[in-house]
């Protein structure tokens, strides 16, 4: 066997191990994950998510997902908070404990801290007997029979059964919360992902030029038009209703079938019933239309009147495409 099909079998194992440890997750679901998510759900305070080593940078990860969909929480180290950080929890804050074996020294120390002050505790944990999984109000089992690595000591197959475990409790408070897109934009004003949500065809045509020539603009003017506005078209307008466009495309093609084309005019050399968008319609509806009809350009409407030109650059811009 060579090189290539080694890794590839190894990697095959891996995926084929992990895959089947999350697919009996289902199976280890209790009343107790339910519970779990009501408990959140109803709860007056956030969530504060501990962990240790890898469980730490799961814990990490699902707070993130969290916050992302609704559900304020908190990243706590259990290694800091049983040296001062234990102020994090508030008094009606629900405590989420990771750790695999649910033993080890860290958990066994801030366990009962967390009990002493009353606040709600879950344990994600691969070990339902052990001393965490004992202490919780909840337990939301991630047991594995085995990690991909070849040792078994590596966290590899039961911390993506967390991170698994994680998300499907973001899942089901986002729904019950009714989270939705709009939300979502809310919550990622920045990113592409909420820029798709989010930003308008006016956001972006506002601050583009707006070449338009009438009917019987000469093709000299026509080409002083596109050239000084730079947005590689012109529109062609009457009464500033929007009848025709004109692109570099037409232009080339102009040249190529017409000698003289000085004393042709808009109307002669445009195209008729060109694609256009309201400028209040979604950047993304601009995006799907563009690649619809493998075109760059798109002229903007306002209550049925030339409004301006939205550029395929516009949208690779603001990173929608």
């Amino acid at each position: 066997m060579n090189s290539i099909q080694s890794i590839l079998k190894t990697a095959r194992k891996t995926i084929d191990l992990e895959r089947d440890a999350i697919a009996n997750l289902s199976n280890l679901l209790t009343d107790d994950f339910a519970n779990t998510v009501s408990l959140i759900y109803n709860s007056k305070g956030r969530v504060i998510i501990t962990g240790i080593g890898k469980s730490a940078i799961i814990a990490n990860k699902i707070v993130a997902t969290l916050n992302s969909t609704g559900t304020p929480a908190v990243f706590m180290h259990a290694a800091d908070a049983i040296h001062g950080d234990l102020g994090l929890i508030l008094e009606d804050d629900v405590v989420i404990c990771i750790s695999k074996s649910g033993n080890t020294p860290e958990i066994k120390v801030l366990v009962p801290l967390i009990k002493n002050a009353k606040n709600k505790m879950i344990a994600i944990t691969g070990n339902d007997k052990s001393f965490l999984a004992l202490q919780a109000d909840f337990i939301l089992n991630t047991y594995v029979e085995q990690e991909a690595c070849p040792n078994n000591l590596a966290p590899t197959t039961s911390t993506t059964a967390q991170l698994v475990m994680g998300d499907a409790l973001a899942i089901c408070l986002l729904e019950l919360r009714g989270f939705s897109s709009q939300d979502f934009a809310k919550y990622h004003p920045g990113g592409a992902l909420g820029k798709r949500l989010y930003l308008r065809v006016s956001d972006l045509s506002s601050v583009n030029e707006k070449p338009k020539v009438e009917l019987n603009t000469s093709a000299k003017d026509v080409i002083v038009e596109i050239s000084e506005k730079m947005l590689g078209v012109t529109a062609v307008v009457n009464d500033n209703k929007i009848v025709g466009i004109i692109t570099d495309g037409d232009l080339r093609r102009m040249l190529t079938k017409s000698e003289n084309f000085i004393h042709l005019t808009a109307e002669e050399i445009m195209s008729s019933n060109p694609k256009r968008i309201d400028e209040d319609a979604m950047a993304i509806d601009a995006m799907e239309l563009m690649e619809a009809h493998g075109i760059s350009q798109l002229l903007v409407e306002n209550n049925g009147e030339y409004a301006g030109v939205i550029h395929i650059h516009d949208l690779i811009k603001e990173g929608i495409i």
